[in-house]
């Protein structure tokens, strides 16, 4: 028995001593035991940025982190009292790749609210022939300002009339050209999917009613008679978009749609600007025309929305939009960046070694007003400073005078003025000129600190 144990004792040992000789240490398996390539990758910083790439560089894969610190105070007599406050805007982790010369593919979240949201989730196919294929959630190829990243923004908040109305993330499939002298893009989206709450939403619309998720139609023509030159540029485009009702909301809204937003703040919660549900939607076609250019350190953007909510039951379509415009110029001899396959602003040139400063200025309104319909309009001057320094680190400074009309009220939650007695009221019918402006208008200050790497 002891001569047997011996043995097989002895045989083990031989035996794994032998495998350990001969093994070949290039070969790698994954979890299943499938044998699997192996590529050695290099890994950099470029600009700041995470890198890890392979020798012939069809492989790359990088991280894209953002946090954005944001405070703001309110000055003037709001009729409103506001809180002033420091948020975080936005704290995003993304990781992008490429695989090939053909396949990209990223994944976006978002933690700033304490809760994961999803961002970007979304893979695309270049055929290197200036046609693009992508498939998943991403942002529709809309809205100039909409579609440009939140890194190259050139104020805190893009414009009331765009977060009021330029569609923004919903899962689709987009089919893009770019031309030498134009960019086209042509998708069908469907619902909205960031968090638990539009899941159970889409869910339950799906359970309980058997609803369909509703579709998006959304095209957009870029004509760029400049094409790719670096000194400057012009930018014409018409955006295009015809929208059903979708499961994203509570079951109970499906027929209803609302219009509202919070005025240039995520610190101020008062959402002044709110058409509450309308009822009997049945879809809505929304237009957006641009116009932008740049010129070395200069650059100017203007967008025109216009809204068509058409309603059940033979009542009156609905005309809501608005507008902005603005500039912003690099003082110390920086240069304005347009990527054209994008058709869009991105990270601007710095003209000194420290960095740069950006002067910016900005006008928009926007009209919730129509019909039987007073979701009340505002218009708002923002000034603004930002300051790029030699790293990935950008300060920014904003100014704004924000006017609100009468019916402005928050879905008659908020003070619109004083009554014939001097008394605040939230009654539009009811504001007497003569004892008290008519809307809620106040300033606000703000900074952001915004870190990317």
């Amino acid at each position: 028995m002891k001569t047997l144990l011996l043995t097989a004792v002895l045989g083990l040992y031989f035996g794994i001593v032998f495998s350990q000789e001969v093994q070949d240490t290039s070969i790698r398996v994954d979890h299943y035991g499938k044998v699997v390539e192996r590529v050695p990758l290099t890994a950099e910083s470029r600009n700041g940025i995470l890198v890890f790439e392979s020798p012939d560089q069809l492989y790359r894969l990088w991280f894209d982190i953002r946090v954005e610190t944001d405070g703001q105070i309110f000055l003037g007599k709001p009729l409103n009292p506001i809180g002033n406050g420091v948020t975080i805007r936005r704290a995003r982790f993304a990781v992008k790749t490429n695989l090939g010369k053909n396949w990209y593919g990223e994944l976006d979240l978002n933690v700033s609210n304490g809760a994961l949201q999803l961002e970007d989730a979304y893979f695309s196919y270049d055929f290197l022939n200036g046609f693009k294929v992508r498939v998943g959630n991403y942002k529709e190829g809309f809205s100039m300002s909409e579609t440009t990243s939140s890194r190259y923004l050139k104020f805190m908040e893009r414009a009331n009339v765009v977060s009021t109305f330029a569609p923004s993330r919903h899962l689709g499939l987009e089919t893009s050209y770019n031309g030498k002298l134009f960019l086209v893009s042509g998708a069908v989206f469907f619902q909205e999917i960031k968090d638990l709450e539009t899941l159970t939403y889409v869910e339950d619309n799906n359970k309980d009613f058997g609803r369909d998720q509703g579709l998006s139609l959304t095209g957009k023509f870029v004509f760029q008679p400049f094409g790719a030159n670096q000194d400057y540029g012009v930018h014409l485009a018409y955006g295009y978009s015809y929208r059903q009702p979708k499961t994203d909301v509570k079951p109970s809204e499906y027929t209803s749609i609302r219009y509202s937003t919070r005025s240039l703040s995520k610190i101020n919660r008062k959402k002044y600007l709110d058409t509450d549900l309308i009822s009997d939607y049945k879809n809505q076609l929304i237009s957006n025309i641009e116009l932008a250019g740049f010129y070395k350190g200069l650059n100017f953007q203007v967008e025109v929305l216009n809204n068509q909510t058409k309603r059940e039951n033979n009542q009156q379509t609905l005309k809501f939009g608005g507008y902005y415009a603005q500039a912003a110029y690099l003082l110390f001899g920086g240069k304005q960046v347009y990527d054209k396959s994008a058709g869009e602003f991105t990270q601007p040139v710095k003209g000194k070694k420290w960095g740069d400063v950006e002067l910016a200025l900005r006008y928009d309104y926007v009209d919730l007003n129509d019909k039987v319909i007073y979701g009340g309009s505002a218009g708002c001057i923002t000034a603004g400073i930002n300051f790029y320094t030699s790293r990935n680190v950008k300060f920014m400074l904003n100014y704004s005078n924000i006017n609100h009309d009468r019916y402005a009220s928050g879905k008659n939650k908020l003070f619109v003025g004083s009554d014939v007695n001097g008394l605040l009221t939230k009654d539009p019918t009811k504001v007497a000129n003569g004892n008290g402006k008519a809307g809620d208008d106040y300033n606000q200050l703000g900074i952001r600190c915004e870190i990317n790497f």
